[in-house]
């Protein structure tokens, strides 16, 4: 079967994947993913650059291997450092805070047991207590972009639909932070960057899919073919190629940034930048379909209509003597029979009795 055939067969509802109803499944290997982000994040900790831990970094124009320059560094007197090769000339050498003096001596010392010049090594440091305003204002940034989305799902959608959604942002956020402390990926105000836009790009996900729910679940308490949970599903099923292809879009770029930054180019800022958006878009995808509608379906059963229109739907199925998917379908097709496009006009005119009499 065709890729389009089966999004015809999904949107008319013909086939039918039951994503509301097994959110069971979905919650548990949510669980476990959350469970080892949260191993990752508590046990292992976040290797913070030192914008947020302050420090000072060397850039140096060398083809050192990083065992040998690893000894340089402990020779000029820091024990504690993290050398990273960056593409195939250069190294970048951080190191706890140290005063301009230190920093100055640091810094003749490695060019004369690297045999480089001092000028070419460029010199960058930071003080704990502006890493702490960065962190700071990271935070300030996600909790202000979090309450603009409370602020506009509830005025578009419901409260139910912005606690949902938010719930599916923090499932992104954990499970992101969690891969970076994982993988020891080092945090910069890239990797924050990063974060902020993938939220952004989840949140888009979801809202796509709320709207389709919306559209579907308009004035449903006047019927009593499809209850609420069957909507949602149906709105789900409508909207996953749709996600599928976007998400698939999005993450093949991604995909070559972040091969390119670490494997070919070794530049931090790309694969901060790039680790970020590739788990957050793969993870928005999942939150979107898995998460955040039956997150949305839990919370609106517990209503009161809701339970009654539950209740006349399945009096009216046991009525009619079909219940479980065959009766789904069946009301599904009924609903979309309704909305279909009233058919145009013959396109051979009837023939008048009068034509029909002189004939005769």
């Amino acid at each position: 079967m065709k890729f389009n055939e089966i999004g015809n067969r999904l949107y008319t509802g013909e086939t039918s994947i039951d994503f509301a109803g097994k959110r069971k499944i979905w919650y548990s290997i949510s669980v476990v993913i959350l469970a080892l982000a949260s191993f990752g994040l508590f046990g292992k900790g976040l290797n913070l650059g030192i914008e947020f831990k302050g420090g000072a970094k060397f850039n140096v124009p060398s083809t050192v291997s990083v065992e040998d320059a690893r000894g340089v560094v402990k020779k000029a007197g820091v024990d504690t450092a993290l050398i990273i090769q960056v593409g195939n000339d250069r190294l970048e050498i951080q190191t706890p805070p140290l005063t301009q003096d230190e920093i100055d001596t640091f810094k003749v010392n490695i060019a004369t047991d690297l045999n480089v010049d001092a000028a070419a090594i460029t010199t960058q440091a930071v003080g704990p207590s502006w890493g702490k305003d960065i962190t700071r204002q990271a935070l300030i940034g996600l909790g202000v972009f979090s309450l603009l989305v409370i602020l506009f799902l509830t005025i578009y959608f419901e409260i139910r639909m912005a606690a949902a959604a938010i719930a599916a942002l923090l499932h992104d956020l954990l499970i992101t932070i969690g891969v970076y402390a994982i993988t020891g990926f080092e945090v910069t105000p890239a990797t924050v960057i990063g974060v902020l836009t993938i939220l952004g790009y989840s949140l888009y996900d979801t809202v796509v899919v709320f709207d389709k729910v919306k559209e579907n679940t308009k004035n449903i308490i006047a019927q009593s073919r499809l209850n609420y949970r069957e909507s949602a599903n149906l709105a789900l099923n409508q909207t996953l190629i749709r996600s599928i292809n976007t998400s698939i879009v999005a993450l093949l770029p991604v995909a070559a940034i972040l091969i390119v930054g670490v494997g070919i180019l070794k530049a931090g800022t790309l694969k901060d930048l790039a680790l970020a958006l590739f788990v957050g878009i793969a993870a928005g995808t999942y939150s979107s379909i898995f998460i955040a509608t039956p997150i949305l379906v839990q919370l609106k059963e517990k209503q009161k209509e809701i339970k009654s229109l539950a209740s006349r739907v399945h009096a009216r199925r046991t009525n009619a003597g079909i219940t479980g998917p065959e009766a789904i379908k069946a009301s599904v097709s009924q609903v979309s029979g309704t909305n279909a496009m009233p058919a145009g006009p013959r396109s051979q005119p009837k023939r008048s009795v009068r034509s029909k009499r002189k004939k005769s």
